[in-house]
């Protein structure tokens, strides 16, 4: 089986805040990623668990397409990264007249998942 991806672009939620959250899950399971994630207190965790749905609806739907059968139990996490998004520049007005700026960081999340076999087989070299 192919892999399946999905992103979100534009994360009103700063990456550092959300790289805590994706380091918890990567290379899980996606049923027990989902799980940490729903318990999770983190804002973060609730944006995560969007994006990683979407990939597994993303899987079902490709192998609905190929006509091929898919255990979604079996789907690994093997790629999860947050990358930096476009900051919104804002300003706040100082002492004698000055402006201070804000960055409000925003966030870009990639999530692949693939079938467990197939992500095993290709860690191992030589076997």
């Amino acid at each position: 089986m192919t892999e399946s991806r999905a992103i979100q672009r534009t994360t009103r939620q700063s990456p550092y805040k959300m790289r805590l959250v994706i380091d918890q899950v990567r290379g899980q399971r996606v049923n027990d990623a989902l799980a940490l994630l729903k318990f999770s207190k983190k804002l973060a965790a609730k944006q995560i668990e969007k994006v990683l749905k979407s990939a597994v609806a993303n899987a079902e739907q490709a192998a609905r397409g190929t006509n091929t059968a898919l255990d979604v139990d079996d789907l690994v996490i093997t790629h999860a990264i947050i990358n930096e998004g476009p900051k919104l520049k804002r300003f706040m007005p100082a002492a004698m007249g000055r402006a201070m700026a804000i960055k409000k960081r925003t966030s870009h999340v990639e999530i692949v998942v693939a079938d467990g076999v197939t992500s095993r087989s290709k860690g191992r070299k030589g076997s």
